[in-house]
């Protein structure tokens, strides 16, 4: 099998061929890890090998799951493998050694996958891009001077550029969708809750962040959603049950949907004229294929949203810092965290008790102003980042001051972070190029627990405008 043969399947393609007897899962590793060391030294997306791990694995007898004997990658921050180091881009933790599988690495490597390495992450998963001084930048295969997203850049950027079909990924505030929407890849956010997280998942108390994939189709997305999203029994917010495997979703079709759309942005700045055409055209794209496209902004007071998150935000992650802290039985010395991160950690141990809990109050209600569109669509439709892919330092959290990076993410990702405060699912498809050739994602966000809906419409909208087979530059 030759790279480009390899490439060019996704991964029930792969396990199909596997199946079939006409590879070996020993030769998909094989691939992989040539991919690896052709590819990552331009990218930097792939920080952690494990290549001989990988190897006996491919050899031995494997879970009879759907993705059986495809490679697949592990996040370097959050989720836990057994022997692996977990970096989460910092300095100040870069020597923990995990000693056991996280619930959901549990359930990816049932699915048959097997893992060959983690990938690229800022520093605790914080900015919309992947530039950490421990692992340094990750960058796109579609152009190497632009970024490749983050927190899941490391991800999409493997994935994008043929090493693995598809990859593990994790969603606070658009970790997720943004680097799809950079590496031109499917990337859904799933609802809070979804798939697992304990059972150490003290630092997604607030219930932002969420794991799933990055992949090249909607069906390698829908069937390892399949595989791993039931509920935990010891789950507190288990999210209300599918009606139906999401495989068979994708072959339904969605009906008419009345769909919302809008560039609106908290600061009220037009967004790029190329992304602005995008979306029009996504609009003009939808009302040919019968459904109703209404312009509605969210209309909500985005300031108060923010200040409100802020503080929620910021003493989750002093009270996760406290218990690295507390592991370490130290404080992190100057260098070991970046300004960003300083910042963070400040600003949540200053916090009061009354005004974290204001700001959980104020979410709550703000949270009922956004879903209650839901109750008149059933789909929100919006770019989502503001710009296309910018190139790497543009907002760089290691050398500009905090509030300069604060500024330039709010150009760049405007409209990921309410979905995540709702826990809605919520979806980036790489329906567009900019003149540039670099890809422009496109979101769609369904009603809380209604992946159903957006699998169906992503399926539609893949056989409408199909994009398995673009071929970033790195990879041509």
């Amino acid at each position: 099998m030759g790279i480009a043969d390899y490439a060019s399947y996704d991964g029930l393609d792969l396990a199909g061929l596997v199946a079939k007897g006409e590879v070996t899962a020993t030769e998909l590793v094989d691939e992989a890890i040539s991919r690896i060391e052709k590819f990552n030294p331009a990218l930097n997306a792939v920080v952690y090998k494990a290549y001989d791990e990988a190897r006996a694995a491919s050899k031995g007898p494997l879970p009879d799951g759907p993705f059986k004997g495809v490679p697949f990658l592990i996040k370097d921050l959050g989720s836990e493998v057994t022997g692996w180091p977990r970096t989460s881009g910092s300095r100040f933790v870069a020597d923990t050694i995990d000693h056991t599988d996280s619930e959901l690495v549990r359930r990816f490597r049932a699915s048959g996958v097997i893992l060959v390495g983690k990938t690229n992450t800022p520093e605790y998963g914080i900015t919309g891009t992947t530039e950490s001084a421990l692992l340094g930048p990750c960058r796109s295969p579609w152009n190497t001077n632009h970024i490749a997203g983050g927190s899941s850049g490391g991800a999409a950027s493997a994935v994008a550029a043929g090493i693995v079909p598809l990859a593990h990924a994790s969603d606070g505030l658009g970790s997720i969708r943004i680097p799809a929407a950079c590496c031109g890849l499917v990337g859904l956010k799933v609802t809070r809750d979804r798939n697992p997280n304990g059972p150490g998942d003290y630092d997604r108390a607030i219930g932002f962040s969420v794991d799933h994939v990055v992949s090249r189709t909607v069906r390698d997305s829908a069937a390892m959603l399949d595989a791993t999203g039931y509920p935990e029994p010891a789950s507190p917010y288990a999210p209300p049950p599918k009606a139906r495997p999401y495989m068979d979703e994708i072959t339904r079709s969605p009906g008419r949907l009345r769909i919302a759309w809008s560039s609106e942005t908290p600061s009220g700045r037009a967004i790029d004229p190329e992304v602005q055409a995008a979306l029009e055209g996504t609009v003009e794209l939808l009302k040919g294929l019968g459904h109703e496209l209404v312009p509605r902004g969210l209309g909500i007071d985005y300031r108060t949203l923010y200040r409100a998150q802020g503080c929620v935000s910021a003493a989750n992650f002093a009270a996760g810092m406290g218990r690295r802290i507390a592991e370490k039985g130290r404080e992190p010395e100057p260098h070991e965290l970046e300004p960003l991160t300083w910042a963070a950690l400040k600003s949540g141990r200053r916090l009061t008790g009354d005004q974290v809990m204001w700001g959980w109050q104020t979410l709550r209600l703000l949270n009922r102003d956004i879903l209650s569109i839901f109750e008149e669509f059933d789909i929100y439709l919006s770019p989502v980042m503001g710009t296309p892919p910018p190139e790497i330092g543009y907002v760089d959290p290691v050398n500009l001051d905090p509030k300069e990076v604060n500024r330039r993410q709010g150009i760049v990702f405007p409209f990921t972070p309410p979905f995540n405060f709702t826990g809605q699912p919520s979806m980036s498809l790489p329906l567009w190029q900019s003149a540039g050739g670099l890809p422009i994602g496109m979101m769609f966000t369904g009603r809380y627990a209604d992946e159903a809906t957006l699998f169906r419409l992503a399926a539609q909208l893949e056989k409408e405008c199909p994009w398995k087979d673009r071929r970033p530059t790195l990879w041509a």
